[in-house]
């Protein structure tokens, strides 16, 4: 059974895209990850709808845009979808970043 990436009540509680980027050091909300290749995508702003801007940790680690549609559409390498951290729990983007050092 597949674990739906977006919840109502994260799309409640995620800041709207802006709203943060006046922040030094803003809260990561969500953690999507492919389980059979090595990218991930931390979730900072949300616009409600479709679009995401978070932490992207992939071939490099940077600030960028990511959609919820594409994350659903996309499959690894052995066609594992992605997946919802549900085990993750919001804290402050200098934690997630120093994972990543």
């Amino acid at each position: 059974m597949q674990v739906k990436l977006m919840t109502q009540e994260m799309r409640r509680t995620i800041p709207a895209l802006y709203t943060t980027e006046d922040d030094p050091d803003p809260t990561v909300h969500a953690k999507f990850f492919t389980p059979d290749s090595n990218w991930t995508w931390y979730v900072l702003e949300f616009d409600g709808e479709d679009i995401f801007f978070g932490l992207v940790v992939g071939f490099e680690t940077e600030l960028g845009y990511f959609s919820l549609s594409e994350l659903e559409s996309v499959r690894g390498p052995w066609g594992l979808p992605i997946e919802r951290d549900l085990y993750f729990e919001p804290q402050p983007l200098s934690v997630v970043r120093a994972l990543h050092e």
